[in-house]
């Protein structure tokens, strides 16, 4: 099974100067067998970053997060993606364990920010309103699309990986930030297996977030919506 290590980025080179040293190189031990680089239109030095550092760039002729991972889905000639934001939230240690749960059958894997001993970036602050709306529109994907197996904790986090065949299989369609939401209310529709494991969420390194809370918000609730009456 060949695995690559999809790295999404616009605008990130403060961070990759922190996060990309501790990524583990291509190989047997690390999980995946290449890093590529899915790149939304970057001005700040990150592309420089990926030649300086012999990595690999799709350039996305639209920006929008799904449709990077549509320009993985067609230009990367492998069997299963992991997909990873190297901003500081996603657990680097925690890439070597997609492959075996993909080599065990697996369709999809998921990074689970909700499970238990698993942590939230916001759990440490009084009032988690991310949390809180994430925890709303996963019960919502499980109580509408789960037709059987175990509840999904954590539907829309984008430390995932999927393999080929189930992409090509869900048709993914949403060309922004609502891709994983999609991603797993599809798969439960159509029974995929679908695993998750335990994740620590780090806080961001550098720089802002791209997906201001309420816009974002609103954009889940229209695909939910969107995916429930065309179901």
């Amino acid at each position: 099974m060949k695995i690559s290590l999809v790295l999404l980025t616009r605008n990130e080179r403060e961070c990759l100067e922190i996060i990309f040293p501790t990524i583990p190189r291509p190989g047997s031990e690390s999980g995946f067998d290449e890093i590529v680089a899915v790149d939304g239109g970057s001005t700040d030095g990150t592309l420089e970053f990926f030649k300086k550092n012999a990595v690999p760039v799709i350039a996305q002729s639209q920006r929008g997060r799904g449709e990077a991972f549509q320009h993985a889905f067609k230009n990367l000639n492998s069997d299963a993606f992991i997909f990873f934001s190297p901003d500081g939230n996603e657990n680097v240690s925690d890439i070597k364990k997609f492959k075996p749960l993909l080599q065990q059958g697996a369709d999809i894997v998921i990074a689970s920010r909700m499970m238990k001993e698993s942590r939230n970036e916001e759990d440490d602050q009084l009032f988690k309103w991310r949390k809180w709306a994430n925890n709303v529109f996963n019960l919502l994907a499980n109580i509408f699309f789960r037709k059987r197996g175990p509840f999904i904790t954590d539907s829309i986090n984008g430390f995932r990986a999927i393999t080929k065949d189930a992409a090509k299989k869900l048709q993914l369609d949403a060309p922004d930030y609502t891709i994983e939401y999609q991603m797993t209310m599809r798969a439960l529709r159509h029974e995929l297996n679908v695993v998750e494991f335990p994740t620590i969420e780090g806080n961001r390194v550098a720089g802002d977030t791209g997906a201001p809370a309420i816009p974002t918000g609103l954009r889940f609730i229209r695909r939910f919506c969107k995916e429930f009456f065309n179901s």
